[in-house]
């Protein structure tokens, strides 16, 4: 299929999943957030991510539906979860199905955010003395807890423990993983003139006791600029109120820079 041509590997039609005829009903649903359902997979061992249409921002407060953005963001979390496969960064991505689901490992997640910064943007200009735009060397790695009641919370290594949620040795893993994956990402961005200058992951424990890389790593989870014209590429444009058409853009033009052709919407 052409779509091997940008590195989505072993990617079915629609007509299956895994071993599924998709003529039959997808499996049930086994929780639904904001912008994904997660249904059981015939395998116990996996589950499959079905991405939604709606984009939030605000926790929750603002939210919309933007046509298309679930194809998009499908696509380009299997582009950046292959490539972490790739470069030895272990995550719960096993396959990618046509035209926005993946499946993936079943995960126990942490209701943790990691967020690693690699120039001063967003919360960390609005919360500690420091210009935007100002680069960060080291990165700057971050958790929060995931709690929209309570503005997720940062939190330390110290509150991991007391709210037993990790343990040390994990919380050190986590880390590793976080800037591991920065790396990865920093440098595929970069050749394609494109700068990375923050992101979100979630990880989760396998059936294996294993801190892996999950949920989805896309626009809706980094802030990526276009070098030379510092020109924001991901949901920013949402945040800071661009209109639904400049959204849809901004994903599109996304895409295209990364996938190197026109999503299939």
């Amino acid at each position: 299929m052409k779509v091997r041509a940008y590195g989505l590997p072993r990617v079915r039609p629609k007509k299956w999943l895994g071993d599924r005829d998709m003529s039959k009903p997808l499996g049930r649903i086994l929780s639904e957030g904001k912008t994904k359902i997660v249904r059981e997979a015939e395998s116990s061992d996996m589950v499959i991510l079905e991405f939604k249409d709606s984009i939030t921002a605000l926790d929750g407060e603002k939210m919309d539906v933007l046509r298309g953005k679930a194809v998009i963001n499908s696509h380009i979390s299997a582009y950046f979860l292959e490539l972490l496969e790739k470069n030895r960064v272990p995550t719960h991505f096993k396959e990618f199905v046509e035209p926005n689901m993946m499946i993936v490992k079943n995960l126990k997640m942490l209701p943790v955010e990691v967020v690693c910064r690699n120039i001063a943007a967003g919360h960390l200009v609005k919360n500690f003395p420091i210009k935007e735009g100002t680069p960060l060397n080291p990165p700057v790695v971050e958790f929060y807890l995931k709690d929209d009641a309570r503005h997720d919370p940062m939190l330390n290594e110290d509150h991991f423990v007391i709210l037993d949620l990790a343990s040390r040795e994990e919380v050190k893993k986590i880390k590793e993983l976080t800037l591991k994956t920065n790396r990865v990402l920093s440098e595929a961005l970069k050749a394609r003139n494109l700068i990375l200058v923050d992101f979100k992951i979630e990880v989760g424990r396998g059936q294996d006791g294993k801190i892996y890389v999950g949920d989805e790593i896309n626009g809706d989870s980094m802030r990526i600029w276009e070098v030379g014209t510092s020109k924001i590429l991901d949901k920013d444009v949402y945040r800071k109120g661009g209109s639904m058409e400049k959204v849809l853009n901004t994903y599109i033009q996304l895409y295209e820079k990364l996938l190197g052709k026109k999503p299939p919407i």
